[in-house]
């Protein structure tokens, strides 16, 4: 199964796998894009965006006045169609392997990239992807399709994920 999406509760090391299989996949063109927390003092204010090729900018933050809300976080849907939208796009193009982190709730406010998810879970380049546990009607459908394996982090299975991840991703590419 060439696509999988890695699902566990905040804070277990979703986007630590993730990063940790793009460095172990430098031998491969990988696309896509990554999120980590923006913190000042010590507590988290926002979220960046940042794409394997290293452009980034900030997802959502405390500070911004408009956009959708997430909490006590607004939204830049268009900063992340221009940022993570786009390496997206990119990707469908020119790697081997795309990576999302992840496909959440902030990330969903964008139509876009809900079509593009489609678009590369039905390419024929393998994925792997973070995505929200929690039920969401788009999630729920990505989730049900058939060419989907779903993984679950937990702190067990999190330190040998990443070469499961790679046994699967050398197996796909050999066949």
């Amino acid at each position: 199964m060439k696509n999988v999406l890695i699902e566990g509760r905040p804070g277990i090391g979703k986007t630590t796998l993730l990063c940790r299989l793009a460095e172990r996949f430098s031998h491969v063109k990988i696309g896509g894009f990554f999120t980590e927390e923006i913190r000042e003092e010590g507590r988290r204010v926002g979220f960046r965006i940042e794409t394997f090729s290293g452009q980034s900018g900030i997802l959502a933050h405390i500070s911004f006045q408009k956009g959708p809300q997430v909490g006590k976080y607004r939204v830049d849907v268009s900063q992340f169609e221009s940022i993570g939208v786009a390496s997206l796009e990119n990707a469908l193009e020119n790697v081997d392997l795309i990576l999302m982190d992840e496909i959440g709730k902030m990330e969903l406010f964008s139509k876009r990239f809900q079509e593009l998810i489609l678009t590369c879970l039905d390419s024929d380049k393998p994925v792997i992807a973070t995505v929200m546990s929690r039920s969401h009607p788009f999630v729920d459908r990505i989730k049900s399709c058939s060419d989907v394996r779903i993984i679950e982090v937990t702190l067990e299975n999190r330190d040998r994920l990443v070469e499961q991840l790679i046994d699967r991703m050398n197996h796909f590419s050999s066949t």
